[in-house]
């Protein structure tokens, strides 16, 4: 059986640069399944994702690549697998529990390392799937002592990605550099609007007709991550805060789902804290 990997590649716009990288490939004997590109007009940039099959030395294909491309070129080769996660979360268990279900039947693309909480409340529920769980209190600690205790258990599983299943604290600048584009929140609003604590609270106030989430990567500032995935669903003026949030449960945990499928398959480039998707 052959193997499938995945090429993904970032560089400064110029001419032939689609024949020169497929040209690689081929002279290497290898089956291109899938390929998808992108030139930002604006900043004549160039992304290019392939899918490809075969039997290769990853060097001897770097190498030749970096021989045809820009100097400052952004290059990723992997095989396709799946993605080493830990999940963060605190009481809320729609997130989790969504995600923990599709784990468990194969729909994650992800191995599901640890859980790490703040609260012992998704404890029982982590448990039914076999999962390691990690109670880590907040409280009588400093923010930057209970992080320094959550990095401590997350570097010892070293996971690719991060994900924030409702985990509803906030990271500091120090502990998202840790982990550049490694860190997926889900946020509950459309964001840019309604950042920080009690969204649905404040979409109530200002009397909005739709609601909705946002996942996107974290990054020092909060809530102004690049976006990855976005939904809406309407309300009116018969809702309040409470119905909007129950409401909204749904669109969370369908667009986490998403955002997290388009990462784990090695769709999403970021540039300039925005993102460029190959779905």
């Amino acid at each position: 059986m052959q193997d499938q990997y995945i090429l993904r590649i970032d560089c400064p716009d110029e001419k032939g640069l689609v024949h020169k990288i497929t040209g690689v490939l081929y002279h290497n004997d290898l089956n291109i399944i899938r390929t998808d590109e992108f030139v930002d007009k604006e900043s004549a940039y160039f992304f290019m994702r392939i899918e490809f099959a075969g039997n290769t030395d990853e060097n001897k294909i770097i190498s030749g690549l970096i021989g045809i491309l820009p100097s400052n070129s952004n290059i990723s080769l992997n095989k396709a697998h799946k993605k080493n996660i830990i999940i963060l979360a605190t009481k809320e268990h729609h997130c989790l529990g969504d995600l923990l279900i599709r784990y468990h039947f194969n729909e994650l693309n992800a191995n599901i390392l640890a859980v790490v909480s703040n609260h012992e409340v998704l404890h029982s529920l982590t448990e039914k799937f076999n999962i390691p769980f990690h109670f880590v209190p907040h409280e009588n600690k400093s923010r930057e002592e209970h992080e320094s205790e959550v990095l401590h258990i997350v570097n010892a599983y070293r996971p690719d990605f991060l994900v924030l299943a409702k985990y509803m604290r906030v990271l500091t600048a120090d502990f998202a550099s840790y982990f550049p584009n490694k860190i997926v929140n889900i946020h509950h609003s459309f964001l840019p609007a309604f950042i920080g604590a009690n969204p649905y609270r404040q979409a109530y106030q200002r009397g909005v007709k739709i609601i909705g989430a946002t996942a996107h990567f974290v990054n020092e500032n909060l809530d102004e991550g690049p976006i990855i995935a976005q939904s809406v669903i309407p309300v009116d003026h018969t809702e309040n805060a409470t119905d909007m949030a129950r409401l909204g449960r749904d669109v969370e945990k369908i667009v986490l789902a998403k955002a997290l499928k388009l990462v784990f398959e090695d769709r999403v480039f970021v540039k300039d804290n925005k993102t460029v998707i190959f779905e």
